[in-house]
């Protein structure tokens, strides 16, 4: 059994391991620990989205400004500079919508609220603090009639067709429809 050195050095590293591994299990886990990597990634989500929100508030906060002021053509020369920085964000687009929206420009609204949705379906969350349900339903509420009305009347009228696409797809999102 122990007929050599070698053999006697295994034998004895064997033996730590298995009273280390013993100790191990006999001393248990510490109180918590199990629920503790689940509570810091619950923590650590919700960090991120606290930055994520103080991002987006950061960066465009001059569009803001520029729309309080009244200067809607200013914020819109101001969010196609940050979509050049930023491409692919989704606050760019609601925005952008919003502005639109006001301007009387429902079809571009439309395709830019559908854009922001797609790209971030939390704007159209209640829970999320980056919500803007509230005004994407109030635009579905009232340009829906509008767009069916004109898109019985001229049928053939693609963009009107599209911006009707459009604000079903906004209508299905907010009633719970996905992708």
């Amino acid at each position: 059994m122990f007929h050599d050195t070698f053999d006697r050095v295994l034998w004895l590293l064997l033996a730590i391991f298995l009273g280390v591994l013993v100790f191990l299990v006999l001393r248990g886990a510490p109180a918590g620990s199990a629920a503790s990597p689940a509570v810091s990634r619950g923590v650590e989500r919700e960090i991120a989205a606290q930055a994520r929100v103080a991002f987006l508030q950061k960066v465009y906060e001059p569009v803001e400004e520029l729309r309080r002021s009244g200067n809607q053509a200013g914020a819109l020369l101001k969010l196609d500079e940050l979509a050049h920085r930023y491409p692919g964000e989704a606050h760019g687009h609601i925005l952008q919508g919003e502005i639109l929206r006001v301007m009387g420009s429902a079809g571009e609204a439309a395709a830019n609220f559908v854009a922001g949705v797609k790209l971030n379906g939390e704007y159209i969350d209640r829970t999320s603090p980056l919500s803007r349900r509230g005004e994407i339903e109030a635009f579905v509420a009232e340009n829906l009639p509008a767009f069916a009305e004109r898109a019985r009347s001229n049928p053939g009228d693609r963009s009107i067709q599209a911006a009707l696409q459009n604000v079903h797809y906004l209508q299905s999102r907010l009633a719970g429809g996905c992708e």
